[in-house]
């Protein structure tokens, strides 16, 4: 499984990175939301972790353009933001997002339990 990591913080980006490779996915990381868009469309990962406000292109942004291709249309994607829900930037309602995830009240392993239910896997020890 493929689990692409779109985070403009290093630290939080890597500490995914290998929270989810050690749990046995193959892991892409981008920091901004353009280069996420390049990333996402040349590797094709099963489900997106996607932060919000990042420099360069915000993930709401680079949502709306995943979804007007074919393949993005489907693609499970997970919110990964500090910004609470009401917050929000209103277009997320319109694009399909899976799971709506405030970081500071989620642990890296409760956020892998998390992806594991989105994609319908057993829970990974972790």
């Amino acid at each position: 499984m493929k689990v692409a990591v779109i985070e403009d913080e290093v630290s939080l980006r890597e500490l995914y990175r290998k929270k989810f490779e050690l749990a046995g996915f193959t892991v892409t990381t981008a920091a901004n939301g353009s280069d996420g868009l390049v990333v996402c469309e040349q590797e094709k990962p099963d489900i997106i972790l996607l932060d919000i406000r990042m420099p360069v292109m915000a993930g709401d942004e680079m949502l709306e353009k995943l979804r007007q291709t074919e393949w993005g249309a489907q693609i499970r994607v997970v919110i990964l933001t500090n910004i609470s829900r009401d917050e929000a930037p209103a277009r997320l309602r319109y694009l399909s997002v899976d799971r709506y995830i405030v970081k500071a009240h989620h642990t890296p392993s409760q956020i892998l339990q998390v992806v594991n239910d989105v994609l319908g896997l057993r829970k990974n020890q972790g």
